[in-house]
């Protein structure tokens, strides 16, 4: 087996241990849903995988603010055992819409399947915001279906992540990009906005595959690239748990340090590989805030009943100095 960094090793077994408990409780509710209240609404938070360390911290950002709103509404928290487990989501909607929760804000596992579930909770008067992984446009359109989508320019942050790399390198240089799930939307925009990069500075991308959001797949992944190519100089991943993958395939190669590594998602484990400068750049969404930027959005669509409009949120550029406070 191959060694790993111990900020690896601690993340690796978090989402074990997370994961077996989803498991063990079936990936439903994680508590009893609170009941209803009169006059005050209940938001139903339905997210990816609780594995991955961005939607713990998504979910924890979001009691904190509840809890300081407790007079406000009442909230339900639930995920998915991993990005894969489409079809337990959309049953995670159904349970919300079947307990006539006032709101569902959602962060969609796949971009085109979970449509038509939020639909069925649309027409039962619920009000929907997806958060996180935009919906897609074309099976909106051909659902006529709009849900007002809450979050990032993936694009232009994944770009912003490109830029820093490409600093560190010169034209012509071979990269590799891991990208997200293929049915996320955010994972496309992901790899767009690299490869925006990647071509702005005249690099040359000779492989792109995904390594579905997950660590070890990632790891897979990567070992087989550097055996491929190996005259690769960096490894763009889509987010930060397929970063710790890359690393670690890196370390086991022997080529961590001789090729660079970015991700996106700013999550804790990645930020201490910022600081020993295993990985050089992430992007940070702000994941305390993100569901909170949704569930605000609901509470304001209850009260106003006004036309859903997307609203972009922040995300900024991570790098070793900004994370060590240094300027």
């Amino acid at each position: 087996m191959h060694k790993r960094t111990s900020a690896f090793s601690r993340t690796l077994g978090l989402a074990t241990a997370v994961s077996a408990v989803w498991v063990l409780a079936g990936c439903g509710p994680k508590e009893p849903a609170p009941p209803a209240t009169p006059g005050k609404p209940r938001v139903a938070l339905v997210m990816k995988s609780l594995a991955n360390e961005f939607f713990l911290t998504m979910e924890n950002g979001a009691r904190a603010h509840q809890k300081a709103h407790a007079a406000d509404y009442d909230l339900i928290a639930n995920g998915i055992k991993d990005e894969l487990d489409v079809s337990k989501q959309v049953e995670l909607v159904e349970q919300m819409i079947a307990q006539k929760a006032d709101a569902i804000v959602i962060a969609p596992a796949d971009s085109k399947a979970l449509v038509p579930v939020c639909k069925k909770a649309l027409q039962a008067g619920i009000i929907v915001i997806n958060i996180d992984n935009k919906f897609d446009d074309a099976v909106l359109a051909a659902s006529q279906s709009k849900f007002p989508f809450v979050g990032p320019d993936n694009r232009k942050g994944a770009k912003a992540v490109g830029d820093a790399l490409a600093k560190k390198l010169k034209a012509g240089d071979q990269v590799v990009i891991i990208e997200g799930a293929p049915n996320a939307f955010n994972g496309v925009q992901r790899r767009l906005g690299f490869e925006d990069a990647v071509k702005a500075a005249g690099l040359k991308i000779v492989s792109s595959q995904s390594g579905y959001w997950e660590t070890d797949k990632a790891n897979q992944v990567v070992a087989a690239l550097m055996t491929e190519h190996p005259d690769v100089k960096a490894v763009l991943c889509a987010n930060d748990s397929m970063a710790l993958g890359a690393v670690a395939a890196l370390r086991a190669a022997g080529k961590l340090g001789q090729v660079l590594v970015v991700g996106y998602d700013n999550i804790a484990a990645v930020q201490q590989l910022l600081k020993k400068g295993e990985v050089l750049a992430t992007a940070d969404q702000h994941a305390d805030r993100l569901a909170v930027f949704g569930i605000e959005y609901a509470l304001e669509a209850l009260k106003t009943k006004a036309a859903p409009a997307d609203r972009e949120t922040p995300v900024d550029l991570v790098t070793g100095e900004t994370v060590s406070g240094k300027p």
